[in-house]
Order: structure tokens, then sequence, then C-alpha cells
């Protein structure tokens, strides 16, 4: 955790204010709602994204902030968290961050509910205070994160992902908020159409690398030390697997795809399956392509004249590499 607050360091007080801020604009006259977002606000995880949002408007801005990067922060956290919690009804799952989620304690019912209340709440921010720019910049990342899902579970049922497509599918699921969120940091310090577009560039690398690296978690990577095989029983298609299969003769192909589809809860199997992947060179290919995403970030902020802000953007973007969870 020392390095998240080591990143942190130059935008603490932006940070807490932010967090004040952030639980103002989730209340509501119900008072359901009031205890379900404040089990929300309680709960939350590193805050990489508000971060980024603060740090990029700094070291864009010339190391200040205004009232429209804490509504743009705010509001992609709203957005964010509403996308999680209808999540956790969509993957019916009952745990988020280690806690219970909102529709293991309260039911699908409301925990939808509650995501619809939170998706308004950001909207309004916005246009209550005609920061449409804004709007634009998190509805589009909004739209692209549901194309991504439903590409996702429309190539999952044949496995016929090319390495395309599996960048298409995690550049919008993953990627897209993250990119926002750098986008965001720029737009609210009104820096150029190109320095916005280039921010949005350096969140969209940053973010391909971060599923890349959780993609290689699977196979158990030395960070964790043991393979835990989810996304094989989970029939995802990751970058190793990709690269492993087309790289394989036909034969082991249909051995592989047929384990993955048919035999995905048999741990013999699944090992057997992970090795293949090794002995192939997928994870090496995968870091290899993890390395580049990181180094084309680091160069799009290059030219930034040094400052505190580009130092912890350049430590979240290798965090983001050489994380262990």
């Amino acid at each position: 955790m020392k390095i998240v607050s080591q990143i942190k360091l130059p935008i603490e007080k932006e940070m807490e204010l932010f967090e004040k801020k952030f639980s103002t604009s989730m209340s509501s006259k119900v008072a359901l709602l009031n205890k379900i977002t404040h089990y929300v606000v309680n709960r939350k995880g590193k805050q990489m994204r508000p971060m980024f949002v603060f740090l990029i408007a700094k070291m864009t801005g010339g190391g200040v902030v205004n009232e429209r990067t804490y509504r743009g922060a705010s509001v992609i956290e709203l957005i964010h968290t509403a996308t999680l919690v209808h999540d956790d009804v969509v993957d019916d799952s009952d745990r988020r961050r280690g806690f219970f989620s909102i529709n293991a304690l309260w039911k699908n019912k409301i925990a939808v509910l509650v995501g619809d209340y939170l998706l308004s709440k950001g909207l309004l921010l916005s246009i209550d205070n005609d920061d449409f720019d804004l709007l634009k910049i998190i509805s589009v990342a909004v739209r692209e994160m549901s194309e991504g899902e439903l590409l996702q579970i429309e190539k999952a049922r044949k496995l016929d992902i090319t390495e395309d497509v599996y960048f298409d599918i995690i550049r919008q699921k993953t990627a897209t908020l993250i990119a926002a969120c750098c986008a965001m940091g720029a737009q609210s310090v009104n820096a150029s159409s190109q320095e916005v577009e280039n921010m949005r560039n350096f969140g969209a690398l940053i973010g391909t690398a971060f599923q890349i690296k959780d993609d290689l978690f699977d196979y158990g990577e030395e960070a964790i030390g043991k393979p835990t095989g989810i996304d094989i029983k989970e029939q995802k298609m990751t970058l190793p697997l990709i690269y492993a299969l087309n790289n394989a003769s036909e034969k082991e192909k249909r051995w592989v795809i047929n384990s993955v589809k048919n035999h995905n809860t048999n741990k013999k199997r699944v090992k057997e399956v992970i090795q293949f992947v090794k002995d192939a060179g997928g994870l090496d290919y995968a870091i290899q392509k993890m390395k580049q995403l990181q180094q084309n970030a680091l160069d799009l902020i290059q030219h930034y004249p040094d400052s505190p802000y580009k130092q912890s953007l350049e430590l979240m973007v290798n965090y983001v590499i050489d994380r262990k969870k």
C-alpha cells in the first residue's frame, strides 16, 4: 500500500476534499438510499480513478485544480460506482473488495435502483453546472464499456477471439474508463483538445497494460506464486492463451478449446492448459506487450516539465505493471 500513498502525496489535500464532496453528491431524501450510499462510500478501494483525474489536471494545468476538476472526479466515481453495482447483479456476485455487495445485502431489485440513482446523480452533477464537455467524456466511456462487455459475451460462446478482438474488448471494458479519467483531468483545466486527446491515449495505454497484468495473474506469474486458472474456468480468452492458440497445431488447438469449453472445472486439465500456455511462450509474449504499452504511456508525458504530479503519474504507470495483486 506504501506505493499508493506515495502516488497520492502531491494531491493529498485535493483527495480529502474530494471525498467530502463525493459523499455530499450522493445524498438523498430517502433514508434507505442514504444508508446504502453510506455503506458504498465507506468501502471504497484505492481510488485510482479520481487520483488520475487530479494528477493529470495538476500536470496539465500548471499545478492548479478548480471546481470543475472536483466535479469531473465525482462524476467519474458516481458513474463508475453505478456500473459496479450493476455488474454485481449481472455477475450474481455477493462480494466486492472483500465486503458484501449491495445485491447480497439488499437484493437485486434495490441494487439495480441504487445503480440507476447513482447514474442519474452523475448526469445531473454535470448538467446542473453546464459541464457538457465533461459529461460527453464519461458518456462515451459508459457506452464503450457496455459494448465491450457484450462483445466479450458474444465471442466467449465460440472462443474465436483473435488478438485484435481481444484488444478491442479490453480497450472498451477496462481501458476506456481510465482513459476517460485522464481526459477528464485535462479537460477540467481547459487544456487544448490535442492535450486532452493525448491524455486520453495515456489512460487507454495504462488501462490496457492493467488488464494484461490481470491476465498474467491467472497463470501464477511470480507475484502470487501459484496459478489460479479462474479465467480458464470462466472460459475467458486472455492474451497468453490467444498467443498460445495462434502458435499451436490443429490437434493442440482442438485439445485446448475442448479443455476450456468442456473440462474447465477439472483441476488437472486446467493445470495442463496453464502449462501448455507457458511452454508456448504465451506469458513472455504478454509481458512483452505489457511493457511496450508501459513505455508508450511514459513517452506521452515525457515532454512535461518535472513536477511531483508527473513523478506520481510515472509511479502510477510502473505500479500498474509491478503490482502484486
